[in-house]
């Protein structure tokens, strides 16, 4: 893929939902304009746990993605992704702000 992922989109693109025929709900959605990240989130889970799982599910596919597109190690970049998160977690660059709606 050779595509200028810094260059502004001249419309918003969506990606395709997987899943949907077996019915549920979204969870998160995130999509980036003007360089900032904006996320919508619904709180699925009542135990942590369960978060910190899909957390660990979501660096996988990550690892996986830059693997097929990128040709790097899926291992290192879940390794690194780790690093990176914890770090973040520990001295925020942008903590954001989220708003919660019903």
């Amino acid at each position: 893929m050779s595509e200028d992922r810094s260059a502004p989109a001249a419309k918003f693109e969506t990606l395709a939902m997987p899943g949907r025929e077996h019915g549920g709900y979204e969870v998160l959605r995130a999509a980036v304009a003007e360089g900032n990240l904006h996320v919508s989130l619904r709180r699925a889970f009542d135990a942590l746990e369960v978060c910190k799982i899909r957390l660990a599910d979501g660096a996988r596919h990550i690892g996986r993605i830059y693997a097929l597109e990128a040709g790097l190690c899926e291992e290192d970049v879940v390794e690194k992704v780790r690093v990176l998160f914890a770090a973040e977690t520990e001295r925020p660059t942008d903590i954001g702000r989220t708003n919660a709606t019903r």
